[in-house]
């Protein structure tokens, strides 16, 4: 786990080791533990190291045993116990769970990732072939950016450090503000950056003389035409039952302490109730509430639910205080922005969380593997009831962007639909869930997990997301994930039996964080403030925009916050100015 980057020349010419070493600087926050660089040839690469396997010995780049393939890796290979193995006679020089793709690259090519369990981002380069590869989790779990100029390829973990280096100026895509503004988050290969791109989730990315020349791409579903591995209950849940047991035994694999976030909901009770079975000494959970809020507190429901699991419990109070002194630290951590305010209470946990473990298991992915949003019902419904999955933007109708953006905010969306309309025929439910895959999940739920712990040097892990239990979930019949109101109906199954107290079929509130509350107490003042930001003052009417923050409407409410977020993160990431003490300190500095 840690930061990397990178970069080859156009012209052949050597990559200047100032370029890298800036790169380094601006991602030290994720691998406070070392740093190395590599030069060789037109290629560069770049490693800041957060160790968490093989303390001593596992320091990057790493290399083939003759020297000639270099590698640097973001992630974490899960299987690599079990690929050393596979790979008897080779000889490697480190107990790292990241040297494996390095042989496994020499014997089958652009096809090492096939073998590989985990979550990574990974730049290998093959001085033989003349070129650069980069490759992607099929998840998306671990990010990886790059930019192409006139003179060179580069690549980091973070658009930040691209934008730090000097590789490329900051600027904002227009088209790409609107889909933040629509979606919380931007679909597809292009950030908010102008001229930043991610690798996608699955890709492999061949670059040869400083440009792409080829691409991979390994997929985290099962075709459509997978036949499901159970039809009835029963055997479904024996079935997921060693799955997932098998997923959090090798999610654990570590040399330093871990614990998991427990929001009390399904799935990370689900991640609860297994890693009590499979550890010997208690299980360190952390989870957030809001007191003095009207949001709802899931403490004391994940309180009984530690109780039973014979945890030990860490209650983290996120309240009204905390939101205005630490926002603009928040929106500085998460560069690529989403603007999903779960970052607030996360960004917080992990905080309080690093004084104890460096490694964190989560719960995300079991809503888009097993069905378990409301979303989903209207998906299912029969044609022509069927209701489309986020068809009105979050601004739409609100009379307060400058530039109608109509239905365009929703162009990435509509194209991952017909993407996935032309892969092969699948349900409506497993539709939904394909395209929540595709962007929802890797651009909004795992970039939050990743840069609020990254933000503190620490990693977070996601069980629910291997492939294993991927191939197991997406071929299920839906009466197998969806039973009336109850979505995630295996998951719910299990755990009603491994840990009765979590009640998974009773109704719960969905997890909310009050920051609609909390900024209309303040909107009078806020607003004005917000709406004269620079980013901000571009983007929307100044008189419409104060309005929205003393609005009661949660929609327009939901703006407001999108709003604050954005010009907190337009000050930092686009002119490139730090935390000013909290957000009122920081708006009325001059940018």
């Amino acid at each position: 786990m840690c930061g990397i980057a990178g970069a080859m020349t156009r012209d052949g010419s050597a990559v200047d080791p100032t370029l890298l070493n800036r790169m380094v600087e601006a991602l030290a926050h994720r691998g406070p533990d070392g740093s190395g660089v590599h030069l060789a040839g037109d290629v560069g690469l770049a490693h800041a190291r957060l160790a968490i396997i093989d303390l001593d010995g596992g320091d990057q780049p790493l290399f083939g045993p003759d020297d000639a393939l270099a590698l640097v890796a973001n992630g974490e290979i899960y299987n690599y116990r079990e690929l050393r193995e596979d790979l008897a006679g080779e000889a490697f020089r480190t107990g790292s769970d990241c040297e494996p793709p390095l042989a496994l690259y020499r014997r089958r090519g652009l096809a090492f990732t096939d073998a590989l369990r985990g979550m990574y981002a990974i730049a290998l380069h093959d001085p033989a072939e003349r070129r650069l590869v980069l490759a992607r989790d099929p998840f998306g779990i671990k990010p990886l950016y790059y930019a192409e100029t006139e003179t060179l390829f580069a690549f980091a973990s973070e658009p930040a450090a691209l934008v730090a280096a000097g590789v490329i100026a900051a600027r904002v895509d227009d088209a790409r503000r609107d889909e933040l503004f629509g979606l919380q988050f931007t679909t597809g290969g292009d950030t908010v950056f102008r001229g930043i791109r991610r690798v996608l989730p699955g890709e492999t990315l061949v670059v040869e003389g400083g440009r792409i020349t080829g691409k991979r791409h390994l997929n985290a579903l099962p075709p459509p035409d997978a036949k499901p591995a159970a039809r009835d209950g029963a055997a479904a849940v024996r079935l997921f039952d060693r799955l997932f047991a098998e997923s959090v035994d090798l999610h654990q694999r570590s040399d330093v302490p871990y614990g998991m976030f427990l929001s009390g909901g399904v799935d990370s009770s689900a991640v609860l109730a297994m890693m009590a079975r499979l550890n010997p000494d208690p299980v360190l959970a952390f989870t957030a509430g809001f007191p003095g809020s009207g949001a709802h507190d899931e403490r004391a429901h994940a309180r009984a639910a530690a109780r039973a699991a014979g945890a030990e419990h860490v209650e983290v109070t996120v309240t009204e205080n905390d939101f205005w002194a630490h926002l603009p630290e928040i929106a500085a951590a998460v560069d690529d922005p989403c603007a999903d305010y779960a970052v607030v209470p996360t960004w917080l946990l992990a905080r309080e969380a690093r004084a104890s473990v460096k490694v964190i298991l989560s719960g995300e992915g079991g809503d888009e593997l097993f069905g378990g949003y409301g979303r989903y019902r209207g998906a299912m419904r029969p044609w022509p009831f069927t209701k489309a999955v986020r068809r009105k933007g979050m601004f739409e109708g609100l009379g307060v962007l400058r530039r109608d953006a109509g239905s365009r905010w929703r162009d990435g969306f509509a194209a991952a639909e017909d993407a996935a309309a032309r892969s092969g025929w699948r349900s409506r439910l497993q539709r939904a869930q394909v395209l929540d895959m595709a962007d929802w999940l890797p651009h909004d739920l795992l970039t939050k997990l990743d840069r609020c712990l990254m933000a503190h040097g620490m990693e977070g892990r996601v069980p629910f997301l291997d492939v294993a239990l991927a191939a197991f979930a997406m071929p299920l019949p839906d009466r197998l994930k969806m039973r009336g109101r109850h979505g995630k109906w295996v998951v719910k199954q299990w755990l009603s039996e491994a840990l009765p107290v979590a009640q998974p079929f009773t109704p719960k509130r969905g997890f909310t964080v009050p920051v609609g509350e909390w900024i209309a107490a303040k909107g009078a003042m806020l607003g004005p403030m917000v709406a004269a930001q620079p980013g901000v003052v571009e983007a929307v009417d100044p008189e419409a925009a104060r309005h929205l923050f003393t609005s009661s409407d949660r929609r327009a409410r939901f703006a407001a916050w999108t709003l604050l977020y954005y010009a907190l993160w337009y000050r930092r990431h686009v002119l490139g100015r730090p935390p000013a003490g909290d957000v009122f300190e920081t708006l009325t500095t001059a940018p």
